[in-house]
This record gives C-alpha cells, sequence and structure tokens, in this order.
C-alpha cells in the first residue's frame, strides 16, 4: 500500500499530512502537546487539505487547548503520600522499609504500601512498582485476548508489556505480536480493552484505514469513548498518546 507524508505549515499551525490508499481524510488532533495529523486519500491536493484544515480551525484550538490545561504529573520521587494510580484509581504511597522480599500491597481502595529493602533509592522503589504493574497486567490481558481472539477469528504468536514513550501500544504483523504499554495497568480496564481489541484487529487490517474502523465499529463500538477516556485524565512526564 502506497505511503507518503510530509509536513505543511496551516496558519502557523504545523500539520503532518500522511497520504495513503483510504477514501476519506481523516484528521486528528493528539495529546500532550495538540499535534496535528491528517491522513488523506493519494488524489487529495495539499490545496484542499489546507482548507479542510482551515475549516477546522476551531476545534483544533479547542482541542489543544484542552491538552494544554490538562494536569501532569511531576516526577515521581517515590515518597510517602505520593499518588499512583491502578486501574484509574488514585492511591496515596505508604512507603514501608524492612527486610524481606520488596513487594506491592493494596489494604485498601485509597492506599498503595510499597514495601522495601531500608536504604532503597527512588529509582529502585519506582522499579518495584513498575514489576507489580507489569505483574497485574500479566493477570489481566490473557482473558481479554482469550475474549477477542475468539471474536475475530484470529491468534497472536506472542504478546509482550514494555514501557513507551509514544505509543499505548503496538503491533508486528509479521510476527503477529503485540506490544501493550506498561502504563496501561494505570487506566480503566475498559482502556486496556480497547488496546488489546485495537492491536487484533491490525492483525486483520494493517493501516488505520476504512475497513479498520469498520472492523472496530462491528465489534466495539464504543471503542472513540475508550480512546477518548485513555487520553483523559493526568499525564505522565512522559506522554503517551492513541
Amino acid at each position: 500500500m502506497s505511503t507518503e507524508s510530509h509536513d505543511l505549515t496551516i496558519n502557523g499551525l504545523p500539520v503532518s499530512i500522511v497520504r495513503k490508499d483510504i477514501k476519506n481524510l481523516l484528521l486528528g488532533v493528539y495529546p500532550p502537546h495538540g499535534r496535528v495529523r491528517v491522513a488523506v486519500p493519494l488524489a487529495v491536493t495539499d490545496e484542499a487539505v489546507r482548507l479542510a484544515v482551515v475549516g477546522k480551525l476551531g476545534w483544533i484550538k479547542r482541542q489543544r487547548a484542552r491538552f494544554k490545561a490538562q494536569p501532569r504529573q511531576s516526577a515521581r520521587e517515590m515518597v510517602r503520600g505520593e499518588s499512583h494510580y491502578f486501574l484509574a484509581i488514585r492511591y496515596r504511597l505508604r512507603v514501608i522499609q524492612q527486610s524481606g522480599a520488596p513487594r506491592v500491597v493494596l489494604p485498601n481502595r485509597s492506599t498503595m504500601e510499597l514495601y522495601v529493602q531500608p536504604g532503597t533509592t527512588a529509582e529502585q522503589r519506582e522499579r518495584v512498582l513498575h514489576w507489580w504493574y507489569r505483574q497485574q497486567l500479566k493477570e489481566l490481558i490473557p482473558p481479554l485476548l482469550e475474549k477477542w481472539q475468539s471474536a475475530l477469528g484470529i491468534q497472536v504468536a506472542d504478546w509482550r508489556i514494555k514501557k513507551m514513550k509514544t505509543k499505548w501500544g503496538t503491533c508486528s504483523v509479521g510476527a503477529r505480536r503485540i506490544w501493550l504499554n506498561l502504563e496501561l495497568a494505570k487506566k480503566p480496564v475498559q482502556c486496556l480493552e480497547y488496546i488489546v481489541v485495537h492491536e487484533l484487529v491490525h492483525l486483520i487490517e494493517r493501516h488505520h484505514n476504512d475497513r479498520f474502523i469498520s472492523i472496530m465499529d462491528k465489534h466495539l463500538p464504543q471503542w472513540r469513548l475508550h480512546r477518548q477516556k485513555l487520553n483523559a485524565g493526568p499525564l505522565a512526564q512522559e506522554a503517551w498518546d492513541y
């Protein structure tokens, strides 16, 4: 499938243009800073793109303003009283220094207890928390994969979790492998499910074209709401988009 991309400045606004074999023009504004991207059919001219963007300038500015106003977390210091999220629930951290294996415990719906060796650094504490997030995702993801592989009639060869800076998930179509961002542990289960479905659908349709959207609409009609929820809420220092 032929694809070409370049950048334009329209009314002082940087716009990324991607031409591909699709039927309709698709305009998006993405967090964290309001990046503007327009996917267009191959035959659409830059002038036509310019007119489309100018016609949507009001909406684009509102979206960019919303991202700018979105709260952002400061760098995590991993100290008592700091806020951390799991499945969209906010927890206050309680650091307990003692001998024994490091672990994370949720005694209630407001407290996250982090057990670490005395004298651990913030980086070491964060590694413990990330390990715990990974274990939680390893329990949450398999039932979702089983459900949606059956519904979509496809099978992945492998799936993995990693901390990614720019994507909530990604798919290696040739290897039939999907990657899911560790940060999804902080989001609602519905958002995790949306990303699982999104990446599985890429095994049917590689590109974000009309066919891809049609499959998503058929199997997960509320996917746009889940995407909106995923990109809402506090942004980490490193922000992810989709």
